[in-house]
């Protein structure tokens, strides 16, 4: 999955690809890199960032899927949390609703129901304002599963057929870096759940972490965490590099990685 922020604030790329062309630009580029799908958000789920309004997630989103969708031959996917812009993003041929909330929003369900798309529900402690103040669990892994396990639910009894249905455990929202760490090394419990998993890790803070640098380039280090999920039968890597993610996955393959 390839990563659009139609944002001037994420925490990677803001600004990078603000404006409709650098956008549509990016997403043609990704998709010619290998991308299976395009996910595209107009708002950014940062620490600390602030909301941003439906009106001005709109005005970021719409032109670029109005000049998109008939361009590519991957699904797109709407990376949103507000239930108009995911409408009129599946109104426009979206195929898939990318919710950081996990759909914990009744109408937002409702949409994906009626329109029979693909939805990716994610775990979340607290808001993007607070997740990071003191992100605490008893048990991270089981709390997680137990959380994905019960939108699963929600989602079946909302109209949504488990094959449109996709999990993700949140990395790096509401998690401190050992919960991270613990979440990626214990990704094949989330596979139980009968669902493809996706993780969104790419070049985030726990990374830099392990690396021990702040202000170098995390892309090797994300292809490094890529591969380990890869291994451990993870369907799904949201990523903002997919060349090089593609071509590692490639190489690993081909020197018998996954044997």
């Amino acid at each position: 999955m390839g990563i659009v922020n139609v944002t001037p604030d994420s925490f990677s790329d803001g600004g990078n690809f603000f404006f409709a062309q650098a956008a549509i630009d990016q997403a043609l580029r990704l998709e010619d890199q290998g991308a299976d799908v395009l996910d595209i958000g107009g708002e950014s789920t940062r620490p600390y960032s602030q909301p941003v309004a439906s009106a001005d997630e709109l005005s970021r989103v719409l032109p670029v899927l109005e000049r998109l969708i008939d361009r590519v031959n991957c699904p797109v996917s709407i990376d949103t949390s507000k239930p108009e812009v995911a409408l009129a993003a599946v109104e426009m041929g979206a195929e898939i609703i990318n919710d950081v909330t996990g759909f914990s929003n009744l109408e937002m369900l409702a949409i994906a129901a009626n329109h029979r798309v693909g939805v990716c529900a994610m775990h979340m402690q607290g808001t993007p304002q607070t997740m990071q103040d003191a992100p605490s669990y008893t048990d991270v892994v089981a709390e997680i599963c137990a959380y994905l396990d019960q939108r699963r639910t929600a989602l079946l009894a909302g109209g949504i057929a488990l094959e449109n249905i996709c999990l993700d455990p949140g990395i790096g929202f509401g998690k401190s870096h050992e919960h991270n760490i613990q979440l990626i090394q214990a990704c094949r419990q989330f596979l139980e759940l009968g669902c493809p998993i996706l993780v969104g890790h790419s070049r985030k803070g726990f990374i830099a972490k392990l690396i021990g640098d702040k202000e170098r380039q995390r892309d090797a280090g994300t292809v490094g965490v890529s591969l380990a999920l890869a291994l451990k039968g993870v369907q799904v890597l949201r990523v903002h590099d997919v060349q090089a993610t593609r071509d590692a996955l490639r190489c690993f393959a081909a020197a018998g990685g996954f044997e």
